[in-house]
């Protein structure tokens, strides 16, 4: 935990884009669309399906700031947003790897996915969903020091 005081600073953070949900999206304008035409034939339960639209558009206000990213000055670290505990860290020394990965629709949509490979047992962190993924793992590559292993491998 980063406490005020501490010589650790952070350098950047972010939460995943709102458009790493967007087959959330896609289910709520589906349930959205049921209700109408229930609306529209004139059948109970339109209410029902208006409401589950309405939910998952919440949901994705909730899962967005489930996890909260930082990039400090001597690690990489996955926050709880809503605690503000640490899930997962890892120190710029133990990172053996940094990468994006996208598929065609996280690329259409701008957003990827940074994982971090860990020295020990292939564990990796990931930072899912971030707009600009390139730019921070740029970022990322600028803070480790030169002797990691990761600027022996190409990228």
């Amino acid at each position: 935990m980063i406490e005020p005081g501490d010589p650790e600073r952070i350098l950047w953070e972010g939460y995943p884009s709102w458009g790493q949900f967007s087959w959330l999206y896609f289910f709520s304008l589906w349930t959205g669309l049921r209700g109408l035409i229930l609306v529209r034939a004139g059948f109970s339960g339109w209410e029902m399906w208006m409401v589950g639209a309405g939910m998952l558009l919440g949901l994705v206000v909730v899962l967005r700031y489930w996890a909260k990213y930082f990039l400090t000055s001597k690690r990489v670290v996955l926050r709880n947003g809503y605690s503000g505990k640490d899930i997962a860290s890892v120190d710029f020394g133990m990172i053996k790897g940094v990468e994006v990965m996208q598929g065609p629709v996280a690329r259409m949509l701008g957003i990827g996915t940074v994982v971090v490979w860990c020295q020990d047992s292939g564990r990796s962190l990931r930072f899912r969903g971030i707009k600009d993924s390139d730019v921070v793992e740029t970022k990322l590559r600028a803070l480790l020091p030169p002797s990691s292993p990761v600027f022996a491998q190409p990228s």
